[in-house]
């Protein structure tokens, strides 16, 4: 094993410890870090108030994105606390050469997994990304809106992809049915415009075909039916008003529903032979 003063002068391990010896924020990161090792549990605090302004910097390259910048600091400080819990000193590397690509990894994979309403493909996804960073470049560079072309080149793709990206690219919101369709605050919403199922129109077909049923049966058959199930009336009302018992109507009442299944089932039988 290499011995740790050899270890903090090797070139080959980039910004090192050693090189920062005489930066006096450089040995408090150290001093805090060594406490961090040791047990102090009020280390971990004191670094991640440390490098909170770094994290929030980072946030802030991804601010144009649409993203609350609230959210992307909050993802930017979990991955802060993954990096110092993460960070091995005896490396010799500066904490911040590890922190960074630690915490744009977690907000890359934070847009990668949770802005997107309908997510696609993850190859698409990182078409996007390379995609929006070629189209604010060139933007800069032009002066004006870039050409599908001469986005392809930039990205290393095709017409056709950079299309479905820009397509895909949708995706990533959605409009909330409330939100009104202009600026004016009385117009109608979204889901004002949306069409809906009418249950009436169902309810008219069966009450149509049910009328054209009844029409075959017998006028005390149809009033028993009517008195039944419009009037709601118990079978011994019923029987009350015809002068009947209660076990007729229940018969003439099994019996008609049993007729009407039956003219039923002939008349679906016929509409499915047209």
């Amino acid at each position: 094993m290499q011995p740790a003063a050899a270890r903090l002068t090797d070139p080959g391990l980039g910004p090192s410890l050693a090189s920062l010896a005489g930066d006096p924020r450089a040995r408090g990161d150290r001093a805090l870090f060594a406490r961090l090792e040791a047990g102090d549990p009020h280390a971990r605090a004191a670094l991640v108030e440390r490098f909170m302004p770094l994290a929030r910097s980072l946030a802030r390259r991804y601010e144009s994105s649409g993203e609350p910048l609230e959210d992307l600091v909050q993802v930017a400080s979990l991955a802060l606390v993954k990096a110092i819990d993460r960070f091995d000193t005896s490396r010799g590397h500066a904490f911040t050469s590890f922190a960074v690509p630690t915490i744009v990894g977690e907000l890359k994979r934070h847009f990668r997994d949770r802005t997107w309403a309908v997510r696609p493909p993850r190859e698409l996804q990182e078409t996007i990304m390379r995609l929006d960073r070629a189209s604010v470049r060139l933007s800069q560079e032009l002066d004006r809106a870039p050409t599908i072309g001469e986005l392809a080149a930039a990205v290393g793709a095709t017409d056709e992809r950079i299309l479905e990206a820009m397509q895909a690219r949708s995706g990533r919101g959605t409009l909330s049915l409330h939100a009104t369709q202009s600026h004016d605050p009385d117009a109608a919403t979204l889901e004002e415009s949306l069409g809906t199922a009418d249950e009436g129109f169902a309810r008219a077909e069966s009450r149509v075909l049910l009328d054209g049923l009844c029409a075959g049966l017998p006028l005390r058959s149809r009033e028993v039916l009517r008195m039944r199930f419009e009037e709601d009336l118990t079978q011994a009302e019923i029987g009350d008003r015809l002068g009947v018992s209660q076990m007729q109507v229940s018969r003439i009442i099994r019996q008609t529903i049993a007729h009407l299944h039956t003219v039923a089932a002939h008349h679906d039988a016929l509409a499915a032979e047209r």
